[in-house]
C-alpha cells in the first residue's frame, strides 16, 4: 500500500470551496482558513454589502469571490447555483453554514420562529446540496472525494439552556440529514460530515459574551476553559476537506471544548 507524503495530508490548494453564510462569524472563519490554505473560495450571504466587504478582505489573502444570495428563497438558491456553474465546472467542497436563530419563551414562541429557522437551517441545506450535486460529482473520485460539510451545533447534541426551540430542533435535524446524505452519496465518492460548534465569539453569541457575568458563565461551562478560536473551526473544516479526512463520512464532529463529550 502506497502512503501519501505527510506534507499532503492537509493540502487543499487548488480546491474550489463554497461557504454559505461566509460573510461573518463561523462562516467567515472557515472561509478565511481555506483562502489562507490556498483554496479558491466563494462566499455567499444574504446581505450584499457584507458579502462584498468580507470577500474584499479575503481576496487580499488569496483567491476569494462573493455572490450574495438569500438561501431561504427559491430565487436565492437558483441564483447561487447558476453563479457557481459560471465560476467552475466542479465543486470540491460545499460548506453549508448559512443559518438563523430565534429565541422566545415557550408560551410565546411564534410559528414564524419555526418557519424561518427550519427553512434556512434544514431545507436550504438539503436544497442547495441537491442543486449542486452535478458539480460535486464532477469533482469526486475514489482517492479524493468531493466533500459536503454541514454546520450543526452543540445545541443539536445536548440540551440547550436558551429558549431557542426551533434552533435546537433544526440543528439536530442537520445532524441526522448529514448521516442520511452520507449513506446515499458514499457510492458516488461524496462525503458528508457535520461540525457541531460550541461557544465561539460570533454575533449569535454576542448577547451572552458581551456581558461579563454571562461570559464568565459560558467559559466556565467549557471543560477546556475557553471559547473557540478561528483556528479551531477552520482547522476542523480543512481536515474534513483534505486527504486526512477522506475516509470519514456521516460523522458529527463536536468542536466544543469538551462540553458534549463530558456532560
Amino acid at each position: 500500500m502506497t502512503i501519501a507524503p505527510v506534507s499532503g495530508w492537509f493540502d487543499v490548494r487548488g480546491k474550489t470551496v463554497l461557504v454559505t453564510g461566509g460573510s461573518r462569524g463561523i462562516g467567515l472563519m472557515i472561509a478565511r482558513g481555506f483562502v489562507e490554505a490556498g483554496a479558491t473560495v466563494v462566499i455567499s450571504s444574504r446581505k450584499a454589502d457584507a458579502c462584498a466587504k468580507a470577500a474584499g478582505e479575503l481576496a487580499a489573502l488569496g483567491d476569494c469571490v462573493a455572490h450574495p444570495a438569500d438561501l431561504s428563497t427559491q430565487d436565492g438558491l437558483v441564483s447561487l447555483t447558476e453563479r457557481m456553474a459560471e465560476l467552475a465546472p466542479r465543486l470540491d467542497v460545499l460548506v453549508n453554514n448559512a443559518g438563523a436563530a430565534w429565541g422566545a419563551p415557550l408560551g410565546e414562541f411564534p410559528d414564524s420562529g419555526f418557519d424561518k429557522v427550519l427553512n434556512l437551517n434544514v431545507k436550504a441545506v438539503f436544497s442547495l446540496t441537491q442543486r449542486l450535486l452535478p458539480a460535486l460529482r464532477a469533482a469526486a473520485s475514489p482517492a479524493d472525494p468531493a466533500r459536503v460539510i454541514n454546520i450543526g451545533s452543540i445545541d443539536g447534541l445536548v440540551r440547550s439552556r436558551s429558549d431557542n426551540y426551533s434552533y435546537v430542533a433544526s440543528k439536530a435535524a442537520v445532524h441526522m440529514l448529514t448521516r442520511k446524505l452520507a449513506a446515499t452519496l458514499a457510492p458516488e465518492h461524496i462525503t458528508v460530515n457535520a461540525i457541531a460548534p460550541g461557544p465561539f465569539p460570533t454575533r449569535m453569541t454576542a448577547y451572552a459574551l458581551e456581558d461579563p457575568e454571562l461570559r464568565a458563565g459560558v467559559i466556565d461551562s467549557v471543560p477546556l476553559g475557553r471559547l473557540g478560536t478561528p483556528e479551531d473551526i477552520a482547522g476542523t473544516a480543512i481536515f474534513l476537506a483534505a486527504r486526512a479526512g477522506s475516509y470519514l463520512t456521516g460523522t458529527v464532529v463536536p468542536v466544543d471544548g469538551g462540553i458534549s463529550g463530558t456532560r
